[in-house]
């Protein structure tokens, strides 16, 4: 059973659940927006997207976030999928990020985009 993120109880009253794309989805998504440090047992978790943000914008950083991105996301989830590409953008206070990845198991190419406001 694949839960759901955010985690939440479904009408039956039982942990909500996911399919296999949708959980590999959310799993990318809180790799993306969890600053390392924030969780307690896994302190090296996440790739502190957020924090970058407010850096100057430059091609090196954007270069740098997509392999920063990257990185993380082979790092905690190589295993199920594998990345493509990754394109990171800042457009005014909005933080899009753009995953094309492969999902091992089933060998089905996805592409997940992520939004956040700063």
């Amino acid at each position: 059973m694949d839960i759901a993120y955010p985690f939440r109880i479904d009408s039956t009253g039982r942990t909500a659940s996911s399919d296999t794309e949708r959980h590999i989805r959310d799993l990318i998504e809180q790799v993306l927006f969890t600053i390392p440090g924030e969780r307690v047992n896994r302190p090296d978790f996440g790739c502190g997207l957020m924090q970058l943000i407010f850096a100057a914008n430059s091609n090196e950083l954007a270069s740098a976030t997509q392999f920063l991105v990257q990185g993380q996301i082979q790092q905690w989830l190589g295993e199920l999928i594998q990345v493509e590409a990754v394109k990171v953008e800042c457009e005014n206070s909005v933080l899009n990020v753009i995953i094309q990845y492969q999902i091992r198991r089933t060998e089905q190419q996805q592409v997940a985009r992520f939004s956040r406001e700063v």
